[in-house]
């Protein structure tokens, strides 16, 4: 039988093809990857051949092609219903912030692209950029301050949640956002984490440069 096939891009700046990764990681599917590296002359007709959007990410299983990150979440946990909190109040509000996640946050994604190789960039602050990053601490603050008990993750068991979140992880070690007490902690238990660990290696060892997403530089 043929395996389940994600379509990606670039490790190192796809934020939203790390999200499903994760999620089929986290899901235990056995798939195979096609990687397709962004913004080169022949990306978009490459894309095209697989996804019916022309972005990534893109799964495909059988004769069934998912596209979009949330919609790839949805169809994987009617199969995997490990993959949002089993509570229903619960599986409502990671829902909430993973859907808040997927359509806001704009300011943030344009001044801090995902640049996994990189330290040490430093951006331009913005009222905009800034009630972003408040928001996301709060988020973050407040689910683990509710679920520490049962576990390290947003709602203490790793959930779809922890997958959509995990590109801003990265962001904000890049562009050295911090805070004592839960986000610093959160941004450990997620930059640690070893079902995340090859993806990190392969970002690191991936050659080519996305020219939009090598923001704040340094010296």
């Amino acid at each position: 039988m043929k395996k389940p096939l994600l379509i990606i891009g670039n490790k190192n700046y796809s934020s939203w093809s790390l999200r499903a990764w994760l999620m089929l990681k986290f899901a235990e599917v056995d798939f195979d990857e096609l990687r397709i590296p962004l913004f080169a002359p022949d990306s978009k007709a490459a894309l095209l051949k697989h996804s019916p959007s022309g972005f990534v990410p893109v799964f495909h299983e059988d004769d069934i092609v998912v596209w979009d990150t949330l919609a790839i979440a949805e169809y994987l946990y009617e199969t995997h219903p490990a993959l949002w909190p089993k509570d229903s109040k619960a599986r409502a509000k990671a829902r909430s912030v993973s859907a808040e996640m997927h359509a806001g946050f704009v300011p943030l994604r344009k001044a801090m692209p995902m640049n996994i190789r990189a330290t040490g960039r430093r951006v331009e602050s913005t009222p905009e950029l800034e009630a972003d990053i408040i928001r996301i601490k709060s988020i973050w603050r407040e689910l683990r301050k509710q679920y520490a008990s049962t576990g390290p993750w947003l709602f203490g068991a790793y959930s779809i949640a922890d997958a959509m979140f995990a590109p801003v992880v990265f962001r904000f070690l890049t562009y050295g956002v911090k805070e004592t007490g839960a986000v610093d902690e959160y941004l450990l238990t997620v930059s640690r984490d070893p079902l995340i660990q090859p993806w990190i290696s392969d970002s690191i060892k991936e050659s080519e440069t996305i020219a939009q997403s090598e923001t704040g530089l340094t010296g």
